[in-house]
């Protein structure tokens, strides 16, 4: 999508606001002895109190409302009985329609205690996501958002994944640029354009390049048993800095 309206742009605030409540509120009560269904049924709740549905649920009939990976898992975790311990690695993705238009956010953190190795991930992945951002103006081409993120997880000790990546949304969950990759890619030729609408989310791992389905049909897992740190924001792309749809401040 390309926001072309002043309507447009402030009905996709307000969707990115709502996934960023949730999010939020989510985060504020992961703990020891909570489990990955009741983390979800609190997201839902926000989504509900603000009108929203589940992107998820609603676009690709997924058995949540958000989706909930712990350690091993890395990308669409099923909410359920699973319960969290510390020094569990979880990540929270939260997407959301509104009023006909999408938004999409995440971050990953740390059941304490923290150890060493798990804090220097999480903060890798938060810089990628930062330096992509700087990236994400008009004229540049798409490719340099990969090219920054693999830089940050090598200069840091850590790999990238290479078979999830980014994409554009709006008035779906998924859209053109259907690949924003976590790393270099020479044949990318897409410029961004004034306007456009990206999820940007960078996955840094301690080893694994490649994820693997499980045999739910939709978690995504490290085979070998990586940690991966993913953090996400929906941005509007400009001449300078991007709007970040979905930052609470």
């Amino acid at each position: 999508m390309t926001v072309e309206t002043v309507q447009e742009l402030q009905a996709l605030k307000k969707v990115g606001r709502v996934v960023a409540l949730a999010l939020q509120e989510m985060m504020n009560h992961v703990r020891p002895g909570i489990s990955t269904a009741e983390l979800d049924a609190i997201g839902e709740k926000v989504l509900v109190q603000h009108g929203a549905q589940s992107a998820p649920r609603g676009q690709y009939n997924f058995p949540g409302a958000t989706c909930i990976s712990v350690n091993e898992e890395v990308a669409h975790g099923i909410p359920g009985t699973r319960v969290l311990h510390p020094g569990d690695k979880v990540n929270i993705d939260v997407s959301a329609q509104l009023d006909g238009y999408f938004a999409d956010t995440g971050a990953t953190l740390i059941v304490p205690p923290v150890s060493t190795q798990a804090r220097r991930l999480c903060a890798s992945a938060e810089r990628a996501l930062e330096k992509a951002l700087q990236k994400a103006t008009s004229g540049q081409p798409l490719s340099e958002i990969g090219r920054v993120v693999e830089e940050e997880a090598k200069r840091s000790g850590f790999t990238v994944v290479k078979n999830l990546c980014g994409h554009g949304i709006g008035r779906s969950l998924h859209e053109e640029p259907n690949h924003i990759f976590s790393f270099y890619n020479p044949f990318e030729q897409t410029r961004l354009e004034k306007g456009m609408v990206l999820a940007i989310e960078p996955f840094i791992s301690t080893g694994d390049e490649l994820v693997e389905q499980a045999e739910d049909g939709w978690t995504l897992k490290a085979p070998q048993g990586s940690l991966v740190a993913q953090f996400e924001q929906t941005i509007v792309v400009t001449e300078k800095e991007p709007i970040i749809l979905t930052a609470l401040s």
